[in-house]
């Protein structure tokens, strides 16, 4: 069994600045060779001082991880420009509850059996025992 307290080397390359986005953006590399590939949550708080990471890659059998990071200027900008997928991950937004694929299907294809006001009435589910 490997060594998890095994050391880690961390690299970034390729850093360049984004100001449309305000972030700045680079490829961080891992280097883990006595141990299996570090978690997101270690990552980001072996990160924590410099960077926050956002994608992780691992390559079998290497010892090596690489990942593409973003930081950005402000929160504000985070909320602007990231997808709200990654937003829920990192806490910022709260996910939205919503009916099952299938379920929200089935309604549109009773809705569009009637017209008019009726269409509000088909959308709900059927009542069960008639």
């Amino acid at each position: 069994m490997a060594d998890n307290s095994a050391p880690v080397t961390i690299r970034t390359r390729k850093f360049t600045t984004n100001r449309l986005l305000s972030r700045k953006q680079f490829i961080v590399d891992v280097i883990h060779p006595s141990r299996p590939p570090i978690s997101r949550t270690e990552l980001s708080e072996k990160l924590a001082a410099l960077y926050k990471a956002d994608k992780n890659r691992t390559h079998f059998g290497g010892g090596r991880s690489t990942g593409f990071a973003l930081i950005y200027d402000d929160e504000e900008s985070q909320k602007k420009f990231e997808p709200k997928y990654r937003l829920v991950r990192a806490g910022l937004v709260s996910k939205k509850d919503k009916a099952s694929r299938k379920l929200r299907k089935e309604r549109k294809n009773r809705a569009k059996k009637f017209r008019g006001t009726k269409k509000i009435k088909a959308a709900e589910p059927p009542k069960k025992g008639k």
